[in-house]
């Protein structure tokens, strides 16, 4: 399949060949001010009119952003074809049962247009009170919780006695719209890229360069050929949070903390060029979707967005 990139200022930015379907969605993160009505349904009717893929919401409970169930559904009704997911959902903390309902009604009632992701919640002692789990106890309750909401978005009736949860008779009707869900996990760490090989169906890391993206792939496959496991090639891909201009001082300080070994362009492309530059390495080493998310809104979503449709979108395969 030849994919045409597209123009730039400075000529062509480049072509090649890959046999992957390319999608590109949008995301808000953890601290957002599209949280009002009239913001809110501004970005969700420009990105289904410019055909997006996909809208993703954070999860954080101190977090100046909306829930992501709430805004899933909110957008799921105002739109017809773009799909809803979350990046990601923190589930230590939350009722698997609950979970499942929620999922499986938003799934079903928006024919289908769920991309569920979840993950163990940030390293931050406010928000695992918040969510009123110990940081020692998230990987084991994810695990537990994970488990019982795929056994329940099967509509059968559930008998569990786990060391957290006991379920006896419990069914969650109506099943989602899909059958089965596929499940996306996040997270670059050595026991993250584990749990993705063991328990996920697609890898959606954030804050990471191309070679730790290619060295994830290699793992999570590794990992889930030892445990009779197959990831469909195309369920692999990255969030790119991405600045114009220099990256935020926020922002720069949290990578040089977190990877001092790197500058924080190696993992925030900065302008559109460096997008499009971005998603081309990605592609090279085998991921094929994408959520961009802009470190700083705009004031106003439009022109951002018809920028983005017109150099990015036709990335899309």
């Amino acid at each position: 399949m030849a994919w045409l990139l597209p123009t730039g200022p400075k000529g062509p930015v480049g072509m090649s060949e890959w046999d992957m379907k390319v999608r590109i969605g949008y995301g808000l993160g953890t601290r957002s001010p599209t949280h009002d009505h009239d913001r809110f349904f501004a970005l969700v009717d420009a990105l289904e009119q410019r055909r997006f893929d996909s809208l993703w919401f954070s999860d954080r409970i101190s977090g100046d952003a909306p829930d992501p169930v709430v805004a899933m559904a909110m957008a799921a009704a105002r739109t017809s074809r773009m799909k809803l997911g979350m990046s990601v959902m923190v589930l230590p903390g939350r009722n698997p049962a609950v979970v499942a309902k929620q999922l499986a009604s938003l799934d079903r009632l928006s024919g289908g247009r769920l991309l569920p992701a979840f993950g163990l919640g940030a390293r931050d002692a406010v928000e695992h009170q918040a969510f009123g789990v110990r940081r020692e106890e998230r990987a084991a309750l994810f695990g537990e919780s994970l488990a019982l909401i795929r056994r329940l978005w099967t509509g059968e009736v559930v008998d569990h006695d786990g060391d957290r949860f006991q379920m006896h008779g419990v069914q969650v009707l109506p099943r989602p719209a899909q059958d089965p869900i596929e499940v996306w996990l996040g997270g670059v760490a050595p026991s993250e890229l584990r749990r993705v090989g063991r328990m996920g169906d697609g890898w959606l890391p954030s804050f990471c360069t191309p070679a730790e993206v290619e060295a994830g792939i290699a793992t999570i496959n590794d990992v889930a050929q030892h445990h009779d496991r197959h990831i469909d090639p195309e369920h692999f891909g990255a969030l790119i949070a991405y600045a114009h201009g220099e990256v935020p001082d926020a922002i720069a300080r949290f990578v040089q903390r977190r990877r001092p070994e790197l500058d924080p362009t190696d993992v925030v492309p900065v302008g559109i060029d460096g997008v499009i530059e971005r998603i081309r390495q990605f592609v090279d080493i085998g991921a094929s979707k994408f959520v961009l998310l802009p470190l700083v809104e705009p004031t106003d979503w439009i022109p951002e967005l018809d920028v983005i449709a017109e150099r990015v979108l036709p990335l899309q395969t």
